[in-house]
């Protein structure tokens, strides 16, 4: 496994070091210094954000900024000055503990190589023979990095100070091969007292108690400011982040790792440091079994309530955790589960709310949704806030078809919701349809495991899985409503509460598909004939009066009546049945002889009327006269029997300043009843309405 930065700037530096060269400016020459050294190096970032402990620099810019930081304060030793006030001055209050706590310098020194990859990672160091009051330690940049010796200067300043947190005099550290000087490594030799005169153990046993209490103090701090931090956040994504910045304040490490469940079940993965294509490899580990290897720290984030996941500071191979610092990390991630137990109940609390405001308002659409395609609509707008779906889907049953029909969608884009409008699967096609048709169940649909069509759907349109809920009213198949999410974004479990949820809302849109087919029933009862199912006086009046109202222009709007000879003869002989299925019959050859957007209507008894639009002339009105008249050239069949009938029609034409629909209409019936006088030869019955 290797570490490194996806960035451009590579993560070879800890904002420790960093940290305490921009702290020291400050102390020597105040905020105009720090800016300036700034300035020198280049490097446009913040200081704020160059001291966090996460935040990672190049090893170039480092040196920059060691250059920068000699040449304001003028002063040859500042490196060595800043690497030998580190501890002192709390470098990390964590690093500070674990130091002391390791027991001894010559313990400390043997360490060296694990604490050195805490700050850096290009370079190596080797504990070439230590001994109580001694140590030889080879430093050597790896292959592509010039040396600098004011890289040698803070490391001498840095490691020739650690007796001093054990209460001893600093260690006298020779450098005489150093790689600026053309040597293949820098050689340090460490000599240190194992124990001191009186004055000088007391004056060091303060200056180390000094340095363990303001670690103490910082360390508390830290956490007091990072278990604020997450609580003030409000916002699951920026928690996350947040649990991996502040990491670096419990453990320093090149690499962070975090992994947890959402409230929705979706596994969550925030890093620092681990390029881009090894996340979701380590991440899937860490989430199974957490084990990342010898070079990685791994702490559960866990509370009383709840265990949300796994956290892990990533070493380079070879190296890792210096101490007991998984304690560090753990009571770190303690934190971390504290504020994400609370986040996650307001997450629940808000999202509980969210989901009643959406039902509530999903009722409220509902009762006033008056068609089926409202109903759709509202529904598939309403899934998404209800189920926690990134996309929804209302299909309706064609049972003629044998096919589902897409009514409605959301979250899709203009691509997949045409290929939804598309889309007809049918029964013979699908087997999960089939399925569904049977059992009347619920299906949890993926694409990878479905159908050739079905998956072929899902493809096209992005989505990767799908609950499906069957709508059924009693024993009738309605439809299907659909909640689908993209790839990666589905919760690791799609029945129990996502069901439940969608099952809801299904139950609502099946009452409303009920209750808006019965509105479309009586409203088609109210405006169309029981007998013939055409249009009835009413509704035959209303598209007169709209064609009127809207010509287009150049035309001229006529109205065609019709009425049947001797209708009553056929009541009187055959029966009414036989007259009823007269009128079926007239009104059906009607229709075939007549254009698209022409109205035929039945106005009462054996009357029809045929309202024409796109008329430029009388002609194309003598014209449907003579198709009309042609509907009574073959015989009806009644009862068994061929029964012969004639129509008498008239016609009146609309032009400007002409009546209302009402007049157009009676100019036509009497159009109608002088044909019937006269001799149809003679007359087809055209009138104008002038």
């Amino acid at each position: 496994m290797t570490i490194g930065a996806a960035t451009a700037e590579p993560r070879e530096t800890s904002g420790a070091t960093t940290a305490l060269v921009l702290r020291y400016l400050r102390e020597h020459g105040g905020a105009t210094a720090v800016a300036e050294a700034l300035r020198r190096a280049g490097i446009a970032t913040p200081a704020d954000e160059l001291s966090r402990p996460d935040h990672w620099i190049g090893y170039d810019t480092r040196i920059r900024l060691f250059a920068a930081a000699t040449a304001v304060l003028d002063d040859p030793q500042t490196m060595w000055r800043v690497g030998s006030e580190a501890l002192a001055n709390g470098m990390n209050p964590a690093l500070v503990l674990l130091v002391r706590a390791i027991g001894s310098p010559r313990q400390v020194y043997r360490q060296l190589p694990k604490a050195v990859a805490k700050f850096s990672t290009t370079s190596t160091m080797q504990v070439v023979e230590s001994g109580a009051t001694h140590a030889t330690v080879r430093f050597r940049l790896h292959a592509g990095y010039r040396h600098s010796r004011l890289d040698c200067d803070y490391a001498r300043g840095l490691i020739g100070m650690v007796p001093v947190v054990f209460g001893l005099p600093p260690a006298q550290v020779l450098h005489d091969e150093c790689e600026s000087d053309g040597y293949p490594a820098c050689i340090y030799h460490l000599t240190w007292e194992n124990r001191s005169r009186l004055p000088w153990r007391r004056r060091h046993a303060h200056r180390s108690s000094d340095a363990e209490l303001l670690a103490l103090r910082e360390q508390l701090r830290t956490l007091q400011s990072a278990a604020s931090d997450l609580v003030a956040s409000e916002d699951l994504d920026a928690i996350l982040h947040t649990i991996v910045a502040r990491a670096a304040e419990a453990v320093l490490a090149p690499a962070y790792l975090l992994a947890v469940a959402s409230p929705s079940g979706r596994s969550l993965v925030h890093s620092a440091g681990v390029p881009a294509d090894e996340v979701a490899g380590l991440a899937a580990r860490l989430l199974a079994d957490g084990h990342l290897g010898p070079n990685a720290v791994v702490v559960d984030v866990a509370s009383a309530r709840r265990r949300h996941g796994r956290l892990a500071a990533i070493y380079r191979p070879g190296d890792g955790a210096l101490g007991d610092e998984r304690s560090m990390l753990a009571a770190y991630a303690g934190h971390a589960a504290a504020a994400l137990d609370l986040l996650i109940a307001l997450e629940d609390a808000r999202l509980e709310a969210d989901r009643a405001g959406a039902l509530l308002a999903l009722a409220h659409e509902l009762a006033a949704a008056a068609d089926e395609t409202t109903v759709c609509a509202v529904v598939a707008k309403a899934l998404p806030g209800v189920v926690d779906c990134s996309r929804a889907s209302m299909l309706v049953w064609d049972p003629t078809a044998g096919a589902l029909l897409a009514s409605a969608g959301a979250g899709l884009d203009d691509e997949a919701d045409d290929v939804m409008e598309r889309t007809r699967l049918r029964a013979e096609d699908t087997p999960e349809l089939v399925g569904m048709l049977t059992d009347r169940a619920p299906r949890v649909l993926r694409a990878a495991t479905s159908s050739p069509v079905l998956r072929d759907l899902l493809t096209r349109i992005g989505s990767s899985d799908v609950v499906a809920v069957p709508l059924v009213a009693g024993t009738s198949f309605l439809g299907v409503a659909a909640a689908g999410w993209k790839e990666g974004e589905a919760p690791d479990v799609l029945g129990g509460d996502v069901l439940a949820r969608l099952r809801g809302v299904g139950d609502q849109a099946t009452t409303a598909l009920q209750k808006a087919r019965l509105l479309e029933t009586v409203r088609h009862q109210a405006s169309h004939d029981a007998l013939t199912g055409l249009p009835n006086r009413v509704l035959f009046l209303e598209r007169l009066t709209a064609a009127l109202e809207r010509p287009a222009p150049g035309e001229r709007v006529a109205v065609l009546f019709c009425d049947l000879d001797r209708f009553k003869s056929v009541n009187d002989t055959l029966g009414h049945a036989a007259g009823d299925e007269l009128l079926r019959q007239v009104a059906a050859r009607l229709l075939s002889a007549v254009r698209p957007d022409d109205t035929v209507g039945r106005l009462s008894g054996d009357e029809f009327a045929v309202v024409l639009r796109g008329l430029t002339s009388g002609d194309g009105a003598r014209s449907l006269v003579h198709r009309v008249l042609g509907c009574f050239d073959q015989p009806f069949r009644l009862e068994g029997r061929d029964v012969r009938m004639s129509g008498s029609v008239g016609v009146a034409l609309h032009e400007d300043g002409d009546g209302g629909p009402e007049l157009l209409l009676r100019r036509a019936d009497a159009a109608m009843y002088e044909v019937k006088h006269v001799d149809r030869g003679a007359d087809l019955g055209e009138r104008s309405s002038r």
